[in-house]
């Protein structure tokens, strides 16, 4: 984990963290407290949702950051996603993506392209 975030995850989370599969083909990374309310979420989700959650709740892998802020993500959680070797870690409000670099980087492109022609962003005031 980043330095920036370490504090924070230590004083809330106790340095206790949750990793699970996104259906993007990232890790989602939630500090337990945001893993049990988001758990919550998904368990109550309805059963036409059932891969959903089997996708979330039954890759779902408690972890501890070390001294160093360090986690160890499981091989096959990092099968799941293609991660290899560069990642990306994205901060996303209650949880963390972590993505395989060049993963994200092509559907990154693929989204800005999509959005570009569609007229997405005219809305947004830069």
């Amino acid at each position: 984990m980043p330095t920036r975030h370490r504090d924070v995850l230590s004083a809330t989370a106790g340095g206790q963290l949750t990793i699970t599969r996104h259906p993007h083909g990232c890790l989602m990374i939630f500090p337990r407290p945001a893993w049990e309310q988001f758990r919550e979420r998904i368990a109550a989700m309805p059963l036409k949702d059932q891969w959903l959650k089997r996708l979330f709740l039954g890759n779902a892998m408690d972890v501890e950051m070390d001294g160093t802020g360090r986690i160890l993500v499981s091989p096959e959680l990092r099968a799941a996603t293609g991660i290899t070797r560069d990642t990306l870690l994205l901060g996303m409000g209650s949880h963390f993506e972590l993505w395989d670099k060049a993963t994200h980087d092509a559907k990154e492109a693929e989204a800005l392209a999509a959005g570009l022609a569609e007229g997405a962003f005219q809305d947004l005031a830069f």
